[in-house]
């Protein structure tokens, strides 16, 4: 699938028809340049998910943790990871098979953890400012 975003304004709409189409895919992998607006499209899928939590970017924290109605949120950037040991020492299998949803930013940093399934989320800034955003469901 690939959405076509001229503003921020149509990313509500855009994040509901990526969780639609996701499935029951709950893990959700983000690439994208460094502002693309990975953050952005996660605060608004959380949004759409129903979360009334402060949504902000876990580049320090590794992972934040957010609540909805019948689950949990996991958010993740591994940018500032130096290796995958790191991801193993926080216990991430703990996040990722908890059926929880999990956002991860910066999954190059741990090829070797990914899960069988997920949605790959790719960002793309376009000439014009707007962003292209493929899902692949794997």
């Amino acid at each position: 699938m690939q959405l076509t975003i001229p503003s921020i304004t149509n990313l509500p709409d855009a994040a509901r028809t990526i969780i639609e189409h996701a499935g029951t895919n709950k893990i959700f992998l983000f690439y994208g340049d460094m502002g693309a607006g990975k953050t952005t499209l996660i605060k608004e899928l959380c949004k759409a998910l129903g979360t009334t939590d402060n949504i902000s970017s876990p580049t320090f924290s590794i992972v934040n943790e957010y609540h909805i109605a019948a689950n949990k949120i996991f958010h993740f950037d591994f940018y500032r990871l130096k290796d995958q040991t790191e991801a193993l020492d926080m216990g991430y299998e703990e996040y990722f098979y908890a059926g929880a949803w999990c956002f991860i930013e910066w999954p190059e940093k741990i090829p070797d953890l990914l899960p069988m399934h997920y949605s790959n989320v790719s960002i793309k800034v376009l000439d014009d400012g707007a962003r292209q955003i493929t899902v692949e469901n794997i």
